[in-house]
């Protein structure tokens, strides 16, 4: 993973541009292992570009950013290649085999194919200077952050925005994730306009979209110099995706089977065999997402690969749901045995009126047990209610999923880490490194989730997978999985049930389509941002094309059943999977939202809703 910017600008000028101070330390802390500044400067043309590439070394040999070819090519990439009709074997470097196809393209055809190649998480900014054409984008769920600032006449793009007091005035959007951007530096009409020819993503069996996809798809209106136009060509990047199963059961056929817990559907053999299929192919997806990095696996070197065993490679943000328990169980499959795994669970300090009704509980629980607490010492008495303080339900279910996970694999070292946020650490932590993060998104929503992801993926905590021996403890893993995307295909949110319940199966289809279509700008760009900031990489196992294209491909009665209660019906192709995978306690869990699980939400405003401007985030954008 990297943090890429460049900053063009268009006006007849030989001084090169200089990057603020406050925006390279938050590339840095993106990738804190190489950083390097190149720029490019063309007076006759009426431009200069500088590029700023900040490396976190994930895999093959280390290479500064951005990387340069025999011909003057620039390539910054943010991504990892996980698969598709391009190899990188485990000693290449990603960023320098994407240079090299980039290199013998000599046409927009040529490069929209390289793209269309890859499976995995990308965000790039790609410069020719044969064409004096700077390319740019993110892969088709938008897995990797890349903003846009339009401040005539310079553009930016870059991973994470600079804090708000520089850059308030100016607003920051991200790149929407419906295909590849060019901008022809030998059109442009003048120093006042830009002009980005867009690429849309095409599904190969869909027909040419037309201009109203980019209506649909761009979240925020350029401003009035710049446009965003198709191309004239109609040439299209290859979507890496099947399109959804929109098919409807026919009428009063809409139960296909007729169980009424997940024992009942896995006794069909047609059920149980597409529940297999989904374990196989979401394994295949978990097993390159905790190989593809850094490993000593020089056989030689005992001292080096018994040191380099001790430390997780891998985390995962984990409640001890459904989602985060089969990631955690399919992680054990492939995760070397001698090496452990980082369980992070984030909980939230509650505080005065839940602590006030815990208190009154727990004496009249201490009244009427006799004298077996009498001689507690007090210290003892203060860390049961420190405990107390951050017990909220997903340290709760967190727990339980341990005890389950250290069944399926005794001999597996589980580091349950217990990752505790007081109120003045969350408003501390908001106000000098998250809210910048979290922009240009601004809702209650986005500040809870982002704040939560934020300090789980710091990883600072304590280690209670020992009862009888806690410690402080710090993860050392740069891979961070996180099950977004199980909630989006399989019908596990909330509202799911109150479009099936309002429009039956047709409802559920478009709400479904739709949760798909703007993950990007919802959710990933957000958490890669803020996971990123420690110098870690987020990875998304249900994202991996061949998931969401399996998933695709099936009807939507064959994912979840929402006439099952909760706990079985939401999520229920998971849940199948979960019990097959030996975690039947975890499979029927009910569906509980990071922000409620960790109680972030209960921390400092009781009536806001999610979809509200955050207060907290805009005061910060002004300060």
């Amino acid at each position: 993973m990297c943090g890429i910017c460049c900053v063009l600008v268009l006006a007849p000028q030989d001084v090169p541009v200089i990057l603020g101070e406050e925006v390279l330390e938050s590339l840095q802390r993106r990738g804190p292992d190489c950083s390097q500044q190149l720029s490019r400067v063309v007076p006759e043309l009426g431009y200069n570009c500088c590029f700023s590439g900040h490396v976190l070394h994930m895999r093959g040999c280390l290479n500064p950013q951005p990387m340069e070819d025999a011909q003057g090519n620039l390539l910054l990439w943010n991504g990892e290649v996980f698969g598709g009709s391009i190899e990188i074997k485990p000693e290449d470097n990603d960023t320098r085999v994407i240079l090299q196809h980039l290199s013998s393209c000599n046409n927009e055809e040529a490069i929209l194919s390289v793209f269309s190649s890859v499976r995995g998480p990308w965000a790039f900014i790609y410069y020719q200077p044969s064409t004096h054409c700077l390319w740019f984008g993110r892969d088709y769920f938008g897995r990797r952050s890349l903003l846009w600032q339009f401040n005539n006449p310079c553009l930016t793009l870059v991973s994470v925005s600079a804090s708000h007091s520089t850059s308030a005035c100016v607003p920051w959007h991200e790149v929407p994730a419906c295909g590849l951007y060019k901008i022809d530096l030998q059109k442009q009409p003048n120093a006042s306009s830009l002009a980005i020819t867009w690429y849309p993503w095409k599904h190969i069996s869909n027909e040419y979209d037309s201009a109203s996809h980019l209506e649909a798809q761009f979240t925020e209106e350029p401003p009035n110099f710049v446009s965003v136009l198709l191309n004239e060509s109609k040439l299209s990047p290859t979507a890496p995706i099947t399109p959804m199963n929109c098919s409807i059961p026919d009428p009063g056929t809409d139960k296909k089977y007729c169980a009424t817990n997940i024992d009942m559907y896995l006794s069909d053999q047609h059920w149980k065999k597409i529940v297999h299929q989904f374990i196989d192919v979401l394994s295949e997806s978990v097993r390159r997402r905790v190989l593809f990095l850094q490993r000593n696996q020089n056989p030689s070197d005992f001292v080096a690969r018994a040191v380099d065993s001790d430390k997780a490679k891998i985390a995962i943000l984990f409640s001890g749901g459904v989602d985060s328990m089969v990631l955690s169980a399919l992680a054990d499959r492939h995760v070397p045995p001698d090496e452990p795994i980082d369980l992070l669970n984030v909980a939230f300090e509650q505080r005065e009126r839940k602590m006030q009704k815990i208190s009154k509980k727990k004496q009249k629980q201490t009244n009427t047990s006799g004298a077996s607490e009498v001689g507690m010492p007090k210290n003892d008495s203060g860390g049961i209610e420190e405990r107390t303080a951050f017990n909220v339900p997903d340290r709760i279910t967190g727990r339980s999923g341990l005890k389950e996970l250290q069944v399926i694999n005794s001999s597996r070292c589980w580091n349950f880490i217990e990752i505790n946020v007081t109120l003045e650490e969350l408003k501390e932590m908001r106000k000098h490194r998250i809210s910048h993060l979290v922009q240009p998104l601004d809702t209650v929503l986005d500040d809870s989730i982002g704040c939560a992801v934020w300090f789980a993926a710091r990883g600072i905590g304590i280690n209670t997978s020992n009862e009888d021996r806690t410690q402080p403890y710090i993860s050392t893993a740069k891979v961070v999985l996180t099950g977004i995307g199980a909630d989006e295909q399989l019908a596990g949110y909330s509202r799911h049930r109150i479009c099936y319940k309002m429009a039956g199966f047709e409802g559920l289809v478009k709400e479904l389509e739709m949760e798909l279509g703007r993950i990007s700008s919802r959710n990933l760009g957000r958490d890669d941002r803020v996971i990123g900031d420690h110098g870690k990489e987020a990875r998304f196992p249900f994202l991996d094309e061949a998931v969401v294209s399996f998933l695709n491909s099936l009807p939507v009665w064959e994912k979840a059943d929402l006439t099952l209660a909760r706990g079985i019906g939401e999520k229920l192709l998971l849940r199948a999977a979960a019990k097959e995978l030996g975690l039947s306690a975890s499979a029927v869990l009910p569906k509980r939202a990071m922000q409620f699980g960790s109680r972030i939400s209960k921390m400092e405003n009781h009536k806001e809703k999610a979809s509200d401007k955050c207060s907290r985030l805009l005061q910060n954008m002004v300060n």
